[in-house]
């Protein structure tokens, strides 16, 4: 159709046409499962969330425009859901419960603005395990007889479940904690006895029984779980009659007593039916034993006395008493029998009595020392206990209550027994802890109801003996006193306790010891005091120790250690080693006084130095302390001294005092010279140094002078000692010709054996030897004129290091006198002096070959020392 110009329409013909054209809007169907469209077959879990959004509505307009979506409900159902007109989101507002409404019928509709499309829809509600099983017909309570056969069903218990499927399935099963006599069928809920189990009236009236209920499980909130409820089966136990009497309170005794009155009731034996659920009605009867003496009353079950008891000829009776059931029907059921023991017995009306000599007593008193041996019998005592009573009632028991140093004997008594006390603890025995000593004797029945009991006083008055040791209060006493104290002061009281009363107890002091001259002690107060011709004095002896003693008249003693400090009292005047001193003092060196105090403790003994006069007074200083004296600082020259003292002496003199710390203090003066001199002089002369170094102390160059003479006296008498033994070892020349071949020496010794020979060496060359000159009558006291012999020079000096093979060294002597060497001659050529031996006297040869033998001889044997 072709466009032609465009024409206008009439209003009415234009609004025709837009009306025809607007198409409804409709929901998209898009089938089971699905989330969005016209939930069309929707389904939803009661265990959705409340403000879950689960679903979302969807359709269109055919012209395209807006669509809102709306939900509505029954005005009398609840609005479970919302929507959102925009978006079509439909959200749950209220909880689900599928067992209170499975199905929800809503009205959904879609509009344009001008079509509304709507649709009823059914969302069904699907199961989620929320529901826990639950017992129906409680409370569960059985009445079962006991004899109610094993595997019998007692009970069903029954629990439903409104959930569907498996989580609306229930089981049963027990929870008891402990085995017990009954089981559940898990499906049914049938309780029953177990096999093999019965019931027992008499052990348990009542039995409960815990049932648990538990479904199949299922998912909730997208968990598994699985509920389960309880309930408890009370099952009550009936009882039947199946138990035969019993007797109650056994074993049965009566006693018959000498005073019991004829038809008196000597006890009641106690019969029941086992059954005690429905107990029957029990008769007493008498079988045998009782020999006309006894009888019972049928249904109380007294037993009565029939005879007096002086008519009884037995001592025990022992009867037989029958109970027997009595039925509902009034015959004879059940019966049992039981024994009982009855004692004619003597009537206790006699307590135990404690007897002296003169008869009935409840007091005894002995003397006696104290300390007794343990185990020794107090055999001052004598004393006798009875029970006139027969049998058991004249048993009792003995004992003795008091400080526990004594026991009795016996401690149980039938009728008569005489009593002995035993000394057990010697030392509680004391008679200065306690002079007397109080015991309660005590007799009490043993196996009487009455227990009738006396007692009586045993009282021991105890004799003092000579059983202690004087004691000090302390083993140590110190004390003070001043230096000063005049004789026979009081130092101090010592105290001793003797607890022995009487002589025993008085303490006689003595002191001893070799610190207790100066002191006595008074014998009976134990006042220490001084000698009455003391004198202390502290820096003689400080302190005193000695002991003291207290002695009994028995010769029984302790000591104790006394210590006396003499307190020091400043009575010293502080001496200066002379009263006038000469010092020496070297430029820029300061001298030094010294004053010392006798004091024997400090402050006595500390001296202070001061200048009490000097002229000029502006020359020296003085430590106080060390009594030092310097020049003052601005004085660093003689000439600068000199321009101070004008007439230029070197000597000053100084009136020093020195003052001890005591109260009261002492002081001493001394007048002190000085010599200074300066350092440059000093340094020109040694020897001036040291004389004048030890100008002030005379002493000390003395000393020096006599360490240096002792030195050089000590070296000369090492030197003559080693000269005299080598001369005589060497002049031991025996007339034997040996020729020894030397072995060579070893290396590592070497170097010590050189060092020998060079030793020797040096020592050789102060002396030569001469020998006396021979004549044809080889008399060597004839005086000839023909001079000595010469002897041989000695070897040169060894070289530093030798070597190994080198031949030793030879001593040039010979036997004759000792003389000076004489000036050493430039020494010859060997063979020149190979020339001069050979040209010399025959026996000067013979005696320096032998020689040399005898000294290689002795050379080997020294170097094994070496």
């Amino acid at each position: 159709m072709g466009r032609g110009p465009p024409a206008v329409l009439a209003p009415w013909m234009l609004f025709l046409s837009l009306a025809q054209a607007n198409f409804a809007p409709h929901f998209f169907d898009n089938g089971a499962g699905s989330t969005n469209g016209n939930m069309a077959l929707f389904s939803l879990p009661e265990d959705t969330p409340v403000g879950s959004h689960v679903y979302t509505l969807n359709g269109t307009d055919p012209e395209g425009d807006p669509v809102s979506y709306h939900i509505s409900f029954n005005p009398s159902a609840r609005s479970v859901f919302s929507v959102d007109p925009n978006l079509g989101n439909i959200t749950l507002i209220e909880e689900l419960d599928r067992e209170r409404e499975d199905e929800i019928e809503a009205i959904i509709s879609i509009s344009d603005g001008l079509n509304l499309v709507a649709e009823k829809v059914t969302i069904l509600v699907t199961d989620a395990n929320d529901e826990a099983p639950r017992f129906i017909q409680e409370p569960y309570v059985v009445q079962v007889p006991e004899d109610t056969p094993s595997g019998s069903s007692i009970a069903r218990v029954r629990a439903v479940d409104r959930d569907t499927g498996s989580a609306g399935s229930v089981t049963y099963f027990l929870k008891n904690p402990h085995p017990t006599e009954f089981s559940v069928d898990r499906h049914s809920g049938v309780l029953r006895l177990r096999a093999g189990a019965i019931l027992d009236f008499e052990k348990a009236r009542a039995h409960f029984v815990t049932v648990v209920a538990k479904d199949g499980g299922g998912k909730l909130r997208g968990a598994d779980v699985v509920l389960s409820a309880t309930t408890v089966v009370t099952v009550n136990v009936e009882d039947v009659q199946d138990m035969g009497p019993v007797f109650v309170g056994t074993p049965y005794y009566g006693y018959v007593y000498e005073d019991t009155l004829l038809g008196s009731e000597v006890l009641t034996v106690v019969a029941m039916d086992g059954d005690r659920g429905k107990p029957n009605r029990v008769l007493y009867s008498l079988v045998n034993g009782s020999d006309g003496a006894f009888e019972i009353n049928e249904t109380s079950g007294a037993i009565s006395v029939m005879q007096s008891p002086s008519q009884l000829r037995r001592e025990v009776y022992e009867l037989h008493v029958q109970v027997t059931e009595v039925s509902s029907a009034g015959t004879p059921a059940a019966q049992a029998m039981v024994p009982v023991t009855i004692r004619i017995v003597d009537l206790n009306n006699h307590p135990p009595t404690f007897y002296g000599e003169s008869g009935p007593q409840n007091r005894f008193e002995l003397s006696m020392y104290e300390h007794p041996p343990q185990g020794e019998i107090l055999r001052g005592l004598k004393i006798t206990v009875n029970d006139s009573d027969q049998g058991a009632n004249a048993k009792f028991n003995l004992r003795l209550v008091g400080p526990g140093a004594s026991s009795v004997v016996p401690q149980t008594v039938l009728n008569e027994a005489q009593v002995t006390i035993i000394v057990e603890n010697s030392a509680a025995i004391d008679f200065e802890k306690s002079k007397v000593l109080t015991f309660k004797l005590l007799a009490i029945e043993v196996n009487t109801p009455e227990k009738f009991s006396s007692t009586a006083d045993v009282v021991i008055q105890l004799l003092d003996t000579n059983d202690n040791v004087p004691k000090f209060t302390s083993h140590y006493y110190v004390t003070r006193i001043p230096e000063n104290a005049p004789g026979g002061s009081n130092v101090l009281a010592v105290t001793a306790v003797d607890p022995d009363s009487g002589p025993w107890g008085e303490v006689k002091y003595s002191i001893y010891g070799s610190g207790a001259d100066l002191f006595l002690i008074h014998p009976s107060s134990g006042i220490i005091y001084t000698q009455p011709w003391a004198s202390l004095d502290a820096e003689a002896t400080a302190r005193y120790n000695f002991y003291v003693k207290a002695e009994d008249m028995e010769g029984r003693y302790s000591l104790a250690e006394v210590f006396i400090t003499l307190l020091d009292v400043n009575d010293h005047y502080p001496q200066f080693g002379k009263s006038v001193q000469e010092k020496t003092m070297v430029l820029g060196t300061p001298v030094k006084i010294e004053a010392t105090d006798q004091g024997a403790e400090e402050p006595n003994n500390l001296v202070d130095y001061s200048i009490t006069h000097a002229e000029p007074a502006n020359v020296f200083d003085i430590n106080a302390h060390t009594g030092e004296i310097w020049l003052k600082n601005s004085i660093r020259s003689l000439d600068a001294l000199h321009n101070i003292t004008p007439n230029g002496d070197r000597t000053w003199s100084l009136e020093v005092q020195a003052k001890d710390r005591g109260s009261p203090s002492f002081s001493t003066t001394a007048l002190l010279k000085i010599d200074i001199v300066d350092t440059e002089m000093l340094s020109r002369s040694p020897m001036a140094a040291f004389l004048m170094q030890t100008k002030d102390n005379p002493m000390k160059a003395v000393g020096v002078l006599a360490g240096i003479m002792a030195i050089i006296v000590a070296i000369t008498v090492l030197i003559s000692t080693a000269t005299f033994w080598r001369n005589k070892k060497s002049n031991k020349v025996q007339p034997v010709r040996r020729v020894l071949r030397k072995r060579p020496s070893p290396a590592p010794r070497s170097v010590r054996i050189e060092w020998l020979k060079f030793r020797r060496t040096k020592a050789a060359d102060k002396f030569v030897l001469r020998e006396a000159p021979p004549n044809e009558n080889c008399n060597n006291n004839s005086r000839g004129s023909t001079p000595a012999p010469q002897a041989p020079a000695p070897p040169p000096p060894p070289s530093p290091a030798p070597s190994v093979g080198q031949a030793p060294w030879t001593v040039p002597t010979v036997s004759g006198s000792l003389a000076p060497q004489q000036p050493r001659q430039p020494s010859p050529k060997p063979r020149a002096v190979a020339k001069r031996k050979a040209v010399g006297s025959p026996v000067q040869s013979a005696l320096v070959s032998e020689l040399r033998q005898k000294f290689e001889k002795k050379n080997l044997h020294s170097k094994a020392y070496f």
